[in-house]
């Protein structure tokens, strides 16, 4: 049994590397027909396809080319009302096979899934003129002419122009060969541990369950894989894996795969949900592009103009928020943030494309995807946005500078770069003093010197502002200092130990060398309190009264003992106190509150404070009507 794109499955294979073909063209051109021509596979699945003989979908083949290797073929919709699912197959091609039908030359269409992969950045095609029988020889060398004026240009300016029929066959064997030579000058498929895969069909097969399909990218997928979908965070595991007509253990980055999931159900899924390992891809809905606007507008690009945004398999409606200008013309290009109305899974380096109900109007690259709102026309952020697209340390260094703090495996993840060319970037900035890392390994945290600088700067400014208006109090609680520097707990706990001139012990912090020190007249009242607190009653009531700020200190320093409910004990008295309280229970095996205030000469209520305090400090614990010794 088979379920996914092909005939059934076959004794695992290990697979070579494998490439994407994507057609684009006209309707009516001969897309679907060629590929039928070339491979064997009618790539229209859809009965109403059948019956209108029009691509409506995508549909899926798989070729195997002269000298042995193996392609994977999308067949995208020609006709102008498809083009947003034209869309969903072109977003993972690695070579254009651009259909023009010798008969009717360069239309409409042909000249907008041009500019789509233009925009797309596919710079590798293989042009078919097909319906090379209808016409005479004259004809066909000038329909060649204007292919190769229209391509100027363009990413596929120069790409071969194979004329072929699919009726006859003939040039059908020039045109394997042409995309056999195109295809081995190809980048090999790049691999950064990350697994993608934009899904472009998803449906259920009895006895299997839910299967997904699409081109995985930057990574592998093996059997037995923890997965999530992004956007809504669904887990599940991998099933199954299917390519081609071949069940395999392993799928590689590039190959078009069919995934047999567990754990998903059918309900779950949609076209466009990006398919990965748990954690490993995150969900946005703002993004920092670059934007070129096609050279052919009728009207420039305007700001917060009302688009539909494309990227891999997904789409959402979104608004171009323009950095630079209040227009963008036709054919420039400019820093832009698009807010989209719900989450993609999308990353830096993503290409993309916009539409408006009717037509194409722009695309660009991702240079990031979890930005903060940007002041327009800020000359700083516009340098930034720049620098994320440079060479990769200065990238790292950007993303840093606006992520601080982040660990390197979401630095990794953020860029979209393999986490070794990050670590190697890491290696290189903090030997020049750029950055610093703080912690080891996965959670090892990443910062700017700069941002370093300032988070020491702030925090001396606030300790001692702190100190000045509490002078009596040891420092300022941890977790205040943490709160007010904006540091998440587990970051803090990394980067206290690097905050110098700074001393943090226990839950407070406070400036190296700084103690509390109370006036000559502040220790007169407290040496007069704490006598109070010695006297025989060991009640202060009756005696010298401390403000809060006094009384604090007191108790911070270990010279008073806050039992609660307004009871206060001198230390030594209160170290007496829970020798006498530990002897009477060992001997009696437990003591009563009325024992214990017996036991103390105190009133009930600062026997009830002063076993409560004993149970705080673990040294009693309630049993029955009395207390006993921990650990009894």
């Amino acid at each position: 049994m088979m379920y996914g794109e092909g005939a059934p499955i076959t004794e695992p294979a290990t697979l070579r590397a494998m490439y994407v073909i994507g057609t684009a063209g006209h309707v009516d051109h001969g897309k679907s027909l060629l590929v039928e021509a070339l491979t064997g596979i009618d790539p229209d699945r859809l009965r109403e396809e059948k019956a209108r003989g029009m691509t409506i979908d995508l549909g899926f083949a798989w070729l195997t080319l002269p000298g042995g290797r193996s392609v994977s073929i999308v067949d995208v919709p020609g006709h102008e009302r498809f083009i947003k699912n034209m869309l969903a197959g072109a977003g993972g091609i690695d070579l254009a096979l651009l259909v023009v039908a010798a008969d009717d030359g360069v239309m409409p269409q042909t000249r907008e899934h041009l500019a789509i992969l233009d925009l797309l950045d596919v710079r590798r095609g293989v042009v078919a003129l097909t319906k090379r029988d209808l016409v005479a020889d004259d004809w066909l060398a000038m329909v060649a002419a204007d292919i190769e004026e229209t391509l100027a240009g363009s990413t596929l300016a120069g790409s071969p122009i194979v004329p072929c029929s699919s009726l006859t066959g003939a040039g059908l064997d020039d045109l394997r060969q042409a995309l056999a030579d195109a295809v081995e000058g190809l980048p090999p498929k790049r691999d950064i541990g990350r697994p993608r895969l934009p899904i472009d069909r998803a449906f259920t097969i009895d006895g299997f369950g839910t299967v997904v399909t699409g081109t995985l990218i930057d990574g592998e997928l093996a059997i037995g894989d923890e997965i999530e979908l992004v956007p809504g965070g669904v887990r599940g595991r991998v099933r199954g894996l299917q390519t081609h007509r071949d069940k395999v253990e392993h799928a590689q980055p590039g190959t078009r795969t069919a995934v047999n999931v567990s754990g998903i159900a059918k309900d779950d899924l949609r076209r466009g949900l990006v398919l990965s390992r748990p954690g490993a891809v995150r969900a946005t809905d703002v993004l920092d592009v670059r934007l070129r606007a096609l050279a052919g507008l009728r009207h420039p690009l305007r700001h917060n103009m009302a688009v539909t945004f494309h990227c891999y398999a997904d789409e959402a409606n979104a608004l171009v928020r323009l950095l630079e200008g209040n227009e963008l013309r036709p054919g420039a290009t400019a820093w832009a943030q698009i807010k989209l109305d719900a989450p993609v899974a999308a990353m830096r380096g993503d290409r993309f494309v916009l539409r408006t109900p009717n037509d194409t109007v722009a695309g660009g690259v991702i240079a990031d995807a979890a930005p903060r709102r940007h002041r327009r026309g800020d000359a700083a952020v516009l340098a930034s946005l720049q620098v994320l697209l440079s060479n990769v340390p200065d990238a790292i260094y950007e993303a840093v500078t606006r992520r601080p703090l982040a660990d390197a495996p979401s630095l990794a993840a953020s860029l979209a770069l393999p986490r070794e060319e990050v670590n190697a970037a890491l290696l290189e900035l903090g030997a020049d003093g750029r950055i610093v890392v703080t912690g080891e390994g996965s959670g090892a945290r990443v910062m700017t010197a700069e941002y370093l600088r300032r988070l020491v700067s702030a925090s001396t400014e606030m300790l001692d502002a702190y100190h000045a208006q509490h002078p009596l109090r040891t420092g300022m609680p941890r977790e205040e200092l943490r709160t007010r520097l904006g540091i998440e707990a587990a970051a803090f706990a990394q980067v206290a130990g690097l905050l110098t001139d700074i001393r943090i012990t226990g839950g407070t912090a406070a400036r190296a060398g700084f103690a509390p020190s109370p006036t000559a007249e502040q220790q007169t009242r407290i040496d007069r309190y704490v006598a109070a607190l010695r006297a025989p009653s060991g009640d202060a009531a009756s005696g010298e009264r401390l403000e809060p700020e006094l009384l604090a200190y007191l108790v911070e320093t270990g010279r008073v003992v806050d039992a609660g409910d307004g009871v206060h004990v001198e230390a030594e008295a209160f170290t007496e106190m829970v020798r006498q309280v530990r002897a009477h229970i060992e001997q009696y095996g437990a003591v009563t509150l009325a024992q214990a205030r017996d036991l103390l000469g105190t009133s009930r209520r600062q026997a009830q404070a002063l076993l409560e305090q004993m149970d705080r400090l673990r040294i009693t614990r309630r049993a029955g009507d009395g207390r006993v010794l921990r650990g009894r």
